[in-house]
């Protein structure tokens, strides 16, 4: 020992234990289990990251789970929309467009639809057939779940092109939360600008001699993959004189199809047209005395023969000043002047529509109800009449069609 130094007589501390004092810190014991834990909880994200099911697995679970409520489908008890086991993509559009009690013509169609039956429809004008067979379309593709790749699937088929354009008007508020694309195809527009969108169309809603000219013209247009096939006012449109365009479209549409015909009148055309187009149907039948919402009172369509008679109506008028807004529809007009006209009358709280017979089922005010999707119709809504001024020479033909029509007539001397 040197000399001069302390010899240190204090224990030595054991390499690798730990001081006791160290354990009973409790920030240090907190933050080493909270690395323990994080450490956790990350490893177990991980593993359900690598169990979780991809969408489209998902997606086609649903499908199934709604598709298996088909044949439970009971119409009487469907008072709302969401009684029905369809999409909820299909429902909240139905919602935020201030749809949500089916009318009489809905509730007995959609269920007999959505199983992927042919219907054959008759109803007054006025029951709400636009959404009878508007939400059938949806469906059925979003079961297939369509794509803009997979070409057209469904086609809607309307007399007219103002009840075209009403009708394109209503898919687009109940359809847009889906991911489908819809094409309105009728005469006045470009036709070369229809052509190359055409082809990547999912829902066409058309009129008989355009969508004819497009299977005729078009050579990028085929139909081979279609689902289903919509004739809405199929009465008005062989009245017309489109039976021979019809017979052609049908025969370039595929066998295997599901095929909705809709008719205010069940005329020997109708069934004729019927026995071609539809198999096995099942026939939906609205009473005669069925009610339907009260429409919009301070609004009036005048129809009259022709377009003379609108145009020196509507500038007489128009002299007189009658302290509401008066507005003139008919057959010279350019489509784009009509759709002008069509959009005024449906945005005004009141107003006079002097129209010739292109508008009588094609117009319809926003406020009414989900089934009223044509002009018309005021007669038979609650509140509603109509008023016909017949020369003597015209009474005892237009009484015989009113009769043959089984509309009620009530005799004003």
């Amino acid at each position: 020992m040197e000399k001069g130094r302390r010899p240190n007589l204090s224990p030595k501390k054991k390499m690798g234990k730990k001081n006791p004092t160290d354990t009973a810190d409790p920030v240090k014991n907190f933050e080493r289990w909270k690395k323990k834990y994080n450490k956790t909880k990350t490893r177990v994200k991980q593993e359900k990251r690598q169990k979780r099911k991809p969408e489209w697995q998902v997606e086609k679970e649903v499908i199934q789970r709604l598709v298996n409520k088909y044949n439970e489908i009971n119409a009487k008890d469907a008072e709302r929309f969401s009684d029905f086991p369809i999409s909820k993509n299909t429902l909240r559009g139905l919602m935020e467009a201030q749809y949500r009690q089916p009318t009489e013509i809905q509730r007995q169609t959609i269920g007999f639809a959505l199983q992927g039956k042919d219907v054959l429809g008759a109803a007054k004008t006025g029951s709400g057939k636009t959404l009878a067979f508007l939400i059938p379309v949806l469906e059925c593709l979003y079961r297939q779940q369509w794509t803009a790749m997979d070409g057209l699937g469904a086609l809607i088929i309307s007399p007219t092109r103002e009840l075209a354009y009403q009708t394109f008007e209503v898919l687009r508020k109940v359809g847009k939360n889906h991911e489908f694309s819809a094409g309105l195809i009728i005469g006045g527009k470009d036709l070369k600008n229809e052509s190359e969108k055409i082809h990547r169309t999912n829902i066409i809603i058309c009129t008989p001699g355009r969508l004819l000219q497009h299977m005729d013209e078009t050579a990028a247009f085929h139909a081979s993959d279609l689902h289903m096939l919509v004739l809405d006012e199929a009465d008005r449109i062989l009245d017309m004189g489109f039976s021979d365009t019809i017979n052609a479209i049908v025969e370039n549409l595929p066998k295997t199809r599901q095929t909705l015909l809709f008719s205010a009148t069940q005329t020997k055309s109708v069934k004729d047209l019927a026995r071609l187009s539809l198999k096995d149907p099942e026939y939906v039948w609205v009473h005669e005395k069925a009610k339907f919402r009260s429409h919009l009172q301070k609004k009036v369509i005048v129809f009259f023969a022709c377009c003379k008679e609108v145009q020196y109506l509507f500038r007489v008028f128009c002299r007189l000043r009658p302290g509401m807004p008066i507005l003139a529809l008919h057959g010279k007009q350019q489509q784009m002047k009509r759709v002008e006209v069509y959009n005024d009358f449906i945005k005004k709280k009141n107003a006079v529509l002097f129209a010739t017979d292109i508008a009588a089922r094609g117009l319809a005010s926003p406020k009414e109800d989900s089934g009223t999707e044509e002009a018309g119709k005021t007669p038979y809504k609650e509140g509603g009449e109509a008023l016909l001024v017949l020369l003597p020479s015209e009474e005892e033909s237009m009484l015989s069609q009113l009769q043959e029509k089984k509309v009620p007539i009530n005799r004003i001397q």
